[in-house]
């Protein structure tokens, strides 16, 4: 018979494996899209980064695949994104409608962008 601390162990492995997956497919996807590392602690850098290629991927659906823009307008919201360095902000972005993405890049602070963009 199962016992709910099998449940709750089986439940902390499944999350284990399921993290590491989204991290290993964020990682791959900032390499490949030639995005920054961002800043702040181990643990907000790795929950930072999947955030980011989550809104990151959901916004190039919405806006391009499936909205009206064309490569050139996500080439600019891609180099916008790139000076977002933050872990924190694209923490806080996590719930946002992945349309949002645009203006929420634009209203981001100094703050969040410590550099101008460090890596062009």
């Amino acid at each position: 018979m199962a016992t709910r601390s099998d449940d709750s162990a089986a439940k902390q492995e499944w999350l284990t494996v399921k993290r590491a997956e989204e991290q290993a497919a964020a990682t791959a996807w900032a390499t490949q899209y030639d995005m920054p590392p961002l800043d702040g602690t181990d643990k907000a850098t790795a929950f930072g980064d999947r955030c980011r290629h989550q809104l990151m991927t959901a916004a190039y659906t919405t806006l391009v695949a499936e909205g009206a823009w064309d490569e050139a307008d996500w080439a600019v919201l891609e180099e916008r994104a790139r000076t977002v360095t933050a872990a924190s902000w694209w923490i806080d972005q996590r719930d946002a409608d992945a349309i949002d993405l645009p203006e929420l890049l634009a209203a981001a602070t100094d703050t969040d962008r410590p550099v101008e963009n460090p890596f062009r």
